[in-house]
């Protein structure tokens, strides 16, 4: 473990997930306990994206900014909303000057598959029909997420291609969980990792499917064709669950033509990121919205 994270341990079980009320206070508290994300510069703004339901979303916008990305947030699709996640959503609007669609999806198990997916891609589609309205370019627009939101963002991808939707610049894929089977060897192994573990995993599967057989916009991984999908940012961590299926997924998309920038940050856990005073946390978000900023240059 990185030596500036390890003192964090023992503060980071994983989340009870029995109780989705529960789990969503708790995480909304931590949320809440932690720095506030810096918004000198960004204009932000609440919309409601049309759809079935209406989706809420929230606009970070730098000054000037017109390449956009298509946020989606994590929480095992049970927890997370757009407070919790202002300090994803600000911060990578700030780092890499686009403007940031945060997304208010409906959460599970109140709203399973294909809940949060169909808000998802009423909010890209959304975007990419009123570029001129909301001043973006519809040429660069990106889809990304943490974790479940990393998994929605690579649902959205598939979806777009296959269904000939807007077109997508980049997909941003940040610790996702993409296979429902739990057969790699991270997902049988860490069962007591920090924050994310099997049985973590096992649960928000659980509630986000029900007893829905997982198809490809469920869990990604199982797409048997990869080619044709946008170039991607493939982000893991060293000592989480989900990190041989990023990985393996990485590699799949790199054998059908996907251009990939894959990086597996040695010593981290998942959501790490979090801890701002550890220098691996600030480099992998240099890093990420680097990617980003590089990808939807004009």
């Amino acid at each position: 473990m990185d030596p500036e994270l390890e003192p964090f341990i023992p503060m980071l079980a994983g989340p009870d997930l029995t109780d989705p009320a529960i789990a969503r206070e708790n995480y909304a508290e931590r949320a809440a306990a932690a720095p506030a994300p810096d918004t000198t510069g960004l204009e932000i703004e609440a919309r409601t994206v049309p759809g079935d339901p209406d989706v809420p979303v929230r606009i970070y916008r730098p000054a000037g900014a017109r390449a956009t990305l298509v946020w989606l947030h994590g929480g095992a699709w049970v927890m997370g909303d757009l407070d919790t996640d202002r300090h994803w959503a600000a911060r990578i609007a700030a780092a890499s000057g686009a403007v940031v669609i945060s997304v208010g999806y409906r959460l599970a198990p109140e709203h399973r598959f294909p809940a949060a997916l169909d808000d998802a891609w009423a909010v890209l589609t959304w975007a990419a029909g009123h570029a001129a309205e909301l001043g973006i370019d519809p040429d660069r627009i990106a889809v990304g997420g943490h974790s479940c939101g990393a998994n929605l963002a690579a649902a959205v991808a598939l979806r777009a291609r296959d269904e000939r939707g807007p077109s997508i610049r980049f997909q941003l894929l940040n610790e996702a969980i993409l296979d429902d089977r739990q057969q790699t060897w991270s997902a049988r192994n860490f069962t007591d990792t920090p924050w994310n573990t099997r049985a973590v995993r096992a649960a928000a599967l659980e509630h986000y499917l029900g007893a829905t057989p997982a198809t490809p916009y469920a869990a990604p991984s199982r797409a048997a064709d990869l080619s044709g999908l946008p170039p991607a940012y493939v982000a893991t961590a060293e000592f989480d669950p989900n990190r041989d299926e990023g990985i393996e997924y990485a590699l799949r998309l790199l054998q059908a033509g996907v251009p990939v920038e894959l990086h597996q940050w040695p010593g981290t856990f998942h959501g790490s990121q979090a801890i701002l005073s550890a220098d691996i946390s600030q480099r992998q978000l240099a890093e990420l919205t680097a990617a980003l900023r590089r990808a939807l240059a004009e």
